[in-house]
């Protein structure tokens, strides 16, 4: 199409563009082909693709949905090419999780590690930051589980996929608080340790009457607050 071609009172155009009408009934057999060869894949590549979806299922989910976007739109485009490309994809799905199922090494290459983030009320820090994991987003998460404090947490593991796995502390103890700071009512109802003091980075707990001026899990100078239980 030719740049003087392009017309804004051009309605037709912009909404039918320039196919043939019995293109639209075309469309709908494309449509239903591709809704099929779709269902077909994501059932031949397993329960996994129902679920949430981890890196090899978000790969070929991106796959197939470029392969299906031109081919929907393009009359000049055969369907055929749809249903290779869904074979390719299904036979790699297949492979990388059969041998994931047998070397463990590749299992962590391919797909992740399962990563500790919270280990008995202190955060790893180091962790956190290898998973990219903001802090707030982590605590939203807590508090989306009834958590707020992190000495009510006994561990936390972000899962391969991004899933978050919670183990409840059974003797909760004093510990960080996750609360916003401007909730104030809800704060400063919160009981208060007050023999012990958390490091404000990663949560570690120490007697206030032997306050270092070091965390000595992060390494971070004069970062204490209150321990709230």
């Amino acid at each position: 199409m030719e740049k003087q071609d392009i017309q804004l009172s051009d309605v037709s155009r912009i909404l039918f563009g320039e196919v043939p009408g019995v293109f639209y009934i075309e469309v709908v057999f494309r449509i239903a082909v591709i809704y099929l060869v779709l269902m077909i894949s994501m059932r031949g590549m397993g329960k996994r693709m129902a679920s949430q979806l981890g890196r090899n299922e978000m790969a070929a989910m991106v796959s197939l949905a470029a392969a299906i976007g031109v081919p929907l739109q393009d009359p000049a485009r055969g369907l055929l090419p749809i249903v290779i490309i869904a074979v390719v994809v299904i036979f790699f799905q297949h492979a990388i999780a059969k041998k994931a199922a047998t070397d463990q090494r590749f299992e962590s290459i391919s797909q992740g590690n399962v990563a500790l983030i919270v280990s008995d009320g202190v955060l790893d820090l180091k962790q956190l930051a290898r998973s990219r994991l903001a802090k707030g987003r982590l605590f939203a998460q807590l508090r989306s589980s009834q958590i707020t404090h992190l000495g009510m947490v006994e561990r936390l593991f972000l899962e391969a996929n991004g899933t978050f796995s919670l183990k409840r502390s059974p003797d909760p103890k004093a510990g960080l608080s996750i609360m916003p700071s401007w909730d104030e009512e809800f704060v400063g109802s919160m009981k208060i340790d007050f023999a012990l003091v958390a490091c404000a980075r990663c949560g570690k707990t120490v007697t206030k009457d032997q306050q270092p001026l070091t965390c000595p899990n992060c390494h971070q100078a004069n970062e204490w607050t209150k321990a709230v239980r």
